[in-house]
Formats: structure tokens, sequence, C-alpha cells
């Protein structure tokens, strides 16, 4: 792998203000974005999954990324904190900075990135532990033993993830006995146990009925107030509802990027105005 920081947002009000030089459809006024995306492309193998991405995501506000299955959304998350490493044949030029360096230093701890941006996968993954052991986890990696201060880390995710009134009686129990919602709502205490600046979180709402979509999108709305939130989805509807702002993909390209009412009722691109409109996609 070859590559190569960043901080709150301007009000979406402002966001879209003229720059020479700059597109406002991919290139909205982001003050001090707490990650930078410049001229990112990545392959699998021969395969191009993502064409030159530029981006400034905002700080401690939701982004969505939309766009059609293939289009490189997911590919495009998992780059934030490299878990494309894990992927055999993976090459990526461009560069993301994080909070004053790249993601793709050489000498970064790929693990402590990790740990400063959390993922959620979309189907809920569950250690088969108990539920106190599923939170616990990443701080015991991280040299956290000591019982009490477990127990207070514990108690705070699960609060933190709305979790906590369902769950304190039984936190011995198996986590694999909760339902598909709780399960969802346990993996996201999991990531913030090890208090994380940034959530990545794709599609989390896939697998899960109404009422449990329902209770992810209020957490999230909580959440944002402590952490960066970038989210994955294939419901238009949930975009629109839960972010600040959204970005449309289509074919690894970035078609369109603003603030998420501006991108939804007047698209800059009529590309993006087809997928939203159905069109296609």
């Amino acid at each position: 792998m070859s590559i190569m920081d960043s901080a709150p947002a301007t009000h979406p009000d402002t966001a879209m203000q003229e720059d020479p030089g700059r597109d406002p459809a991919l290139h909205p006024r982001i003050d001090d974005p707490v990650l930078t995306v410049d001229g990112l492309s990545l392959w699998y193998g021969d395969a191009q999954a993502l064409k030159q991405i530029s981006m400034e995501i905002p700080r401690k506000q939701i982004t969505a990324f939309i766009g059609p299955s293939g289009c490189g959304k997911s590919t495009l998350l998992r780059c934030f904190n490299r878990l494309n490493d894990l992927v055999d044949g993976v090459r990526v030029t461009g560069d993301i900075r994080f909070e004053g360096g790249s993601v793709f230093d050489p000498a970064a701890d790929v693990n402590a990135l990790r740990r400063r941006i959390g993922m959620v996968f979309q189907k809920s993954n569950p250690f088969p532990k108990s539920i106190y052991e599923n939170v616990a986890y990443g701080c015991r990696v991280h040299g956290v033993s000591r019982k009490q201060d477990l127990d207070e880390i514990v108690e705070q995710s699960l609060v933190g993830a709305a979790l906590w009134n369902e769950v304190k009686d039984r936190l011995h129990d198996s986590a694999l006995g909760l339902s598909g919602g709780q399960q969802q709502r346990l993996c996201i205490a999991r990531a913030i146990a090890v208090e994380p600046e940034i959530i990545l979180l794709d599609e989390p709402c896939s697998a899960l009925d109404p009422i449990a979509t329902g209770k992810i999108e209020d957490l999230m709305q909580e959440l944002k107030n402590d952490y960066t939130l970038l989210i994955v989805t294939h419901n238009m509807q949930q975009a629109s509802r839960v972010s600040e702002y959204t970005g449309f993909l289509y074919l690894g390209h970035l078609i369109e990027y603003g603030v998420t009412e501006t991108l939804f009722v007047r698209p800059a691109k009529k590309q993006t105005e087809d997928y939203i409109t159905g069109r296609f996609g």
C-alpha cells in the first residue's frame, strides 16, 4: 500500500458557499474537518473500486454514503481504518488524513488507528461470550484489567448504546441470546467502550425490523454529540433522516457530496437526481 487529518464543521446553511476552484457539488466548505480524503483510488487486483475520491468529513456530525450495490460505499468506509489491508491484492493511491497525519503512514500503528476509528458491521457480530465480556473485551486487549474500571466502562458503554436498562440484570448471560436489534446496539457499545473518535457503520440496520431500526437511528442522533459517525446505507430515507451530509457514489466515483437536505431536494448533478428519484440503481 502506498499513501498518505484534521476537526468542527460549518453549519449546513453556510456549507455550500462558492469558492473559486472548488466544485460545490463535491466540495462543500467544511471548517476544520476530522477526515480529509485526497485523490483516493483503490484496486482489488486489476479491478478499480474507488476512483479519485476527494472530500472532507465534518466532526461530530453524521455523514451518509448512498449508491447502488457495488458502487464503492463499503470499500470507502473500510479505507478510513484500513480494514482493506486485510484483503489480498489491494492497492491504494491518494491519501486520507486524520488528526495531523496520514492513516497510510507506514509508521502508523494500525491497531491504535482502529481503536480511534471503530467499526460496526452490517450483520451484528457479538462474540460467543457474556454481554459483559463483549463490552469489556477491547478494554482488556488495551490493558484495562481492574474490575472496578471494567465495571464502570461496561455500564457507561451500555448506557451510551441505549441498552443498559434492557440488560443490566443479565450482564453475564450470553450475548447470543439478545434480539437482533439488541445485538447491534451491543456491538455499538463494544465499539464505544474503547473511546473512539469516529464510528463507522456499514448498513447497521439492514437486517433489523422497523422498530429496531428506529432505535438505532435514535441512538445515532445521541452518539453524534460525542462521536463523528459515517454510515453506509442503501436506504435513502434513512440517509435523509439521520445525516447532516451525504455522498452519492456510483461505479467508484463520488458523483455528489454535500448537505443532505440540499442533495436530496436540489441535487446539483442529474445523475444524483436520477438515482434519488428511482430512475436507475
